[in-house]
């Protein structure tokens, strides 16, 4: 096994990584601010990779500009979602908030698979554009465009809710709520206005994963299930508390991946990211980055 082969890999897992971290981004967000278990999340990025793929197909527009589409409807359907189901979870003790928003979220779950099949059927769905097939060679090395631009996106998305969340009133709002409800209503935060909000963001996360995964991989409606799972591996491996930390994360689990199909297989990956969750869990329940 050449130096070259191991480099290249490690590549995929990073470029993977980048949207595990993306995808968990939003799903740690609602949990940190709304102590909200939102397990539909993986289905909001299936719904925003579908609507990339409903404008590609019918207008022709580019992935990467729909985004300025996808995102904002994305959030629209985040404040639907809060406002018709989560916000009357909001009143109940931190246990009670988790266990309904469970059910609630395996409900949504079947609901939006359901829809899906019915507007695009289960057939496997992909964006492929002029440019999906180009890569970037250095060093012996190859760099696919779609994937580095996925990455380069991703982190960007997380740059700037980190910095909104540090730099706005809003953002200062949802971290003192996270840290304190019943502080952050004493200073006169509108907690529900702030959780309403949270929500929302984190759907339109959702939808940005989403729009990356249809042009880099490929979608269904049942892809769902497989980035709820990935995102739940992620936020307990990076804990709550940090956004740069979650996107951190979802890398140490793409690299895990990697590293574990060059050792043992490609059939052993999803086992390994079990592994690493039930260890974390164990070990360092707060998670690597967790506050």
């Amino acid at each position: 096994m050449s130096a070259q082969f191991i480099a290249q890999n490690l590549i995929f897992g990073v470029l993977t990584g980048s949207l595990y971290g993306l995808g968990a981004a939003g799903l740690s967000l609602v949990f940190g601010v709304l102590r909200v278990l939102n397990v539909a999340h993986g289905e909001l990025i299936m719904l925003g990779g579908y609507a990339s793929f409903w404008l590609f197909a019918s207008y022709g527009l580019d992935p990467f500009a729909s985004l300025l589409l996808t995102t904002p409807l994305m959030f629209v359907i985040g404040l639907g979602l809060h406002q018709g189901l989560f916000t009357h979870v909001e009143t109940l003790d931190e246990d009670m908030r988790i266990k309904n928003s469970l059910l609630i979220g395996f409900g949504l779950t079947l609901a939006l698979h359901n829809l899906a099949i019915r507007l695009w059927t289960a057939d496997e769905r992909a964006v492929t554009t002029a440019y999906s097939g180009a890569v970037i060679a250095a060093g012996g090395l190859v760099f696919p465009v779609v994937r580095v631009a996925a990455l380069v996106i991703a982190f960007g998305a997380i740059a700037l809710v980190h910095l909104m969340l540090r730099a706005t009133y809003v953002g200062q709002a949802i971290r003192a709520t996270a840290e304190d409800w019943e502080a952050a209503m004493l200073m006169g935060i509108d907690v529900r206005r702030t959780y309403l909000i949270a929500f929302a963001l984190g759907s339109a996360l959702a939808g940005v994963a989403g729009t990356l995964v249809s042009v880099g991989y490929s979608i269904n409606p049942s892809i769902g299930l497989e980035w709820t799972l990935k995102a739940l591996i992620v936020v307990v491996l990076a804990g709550l508390g940090s956004m740069p930390g979650t996107f951190l994360g979802g890398l140490l689990l793409g690299l895990a991946e990697s590293v574990s199909a060059l050792l043992l297989g490609g059939t052993y990956r999803e086992v390994v990211a079990l592994v690493i969750f039930v260890l974390v869990l164990m070990f360092r329940p707060q998670g690597l980055f967790g506050r």
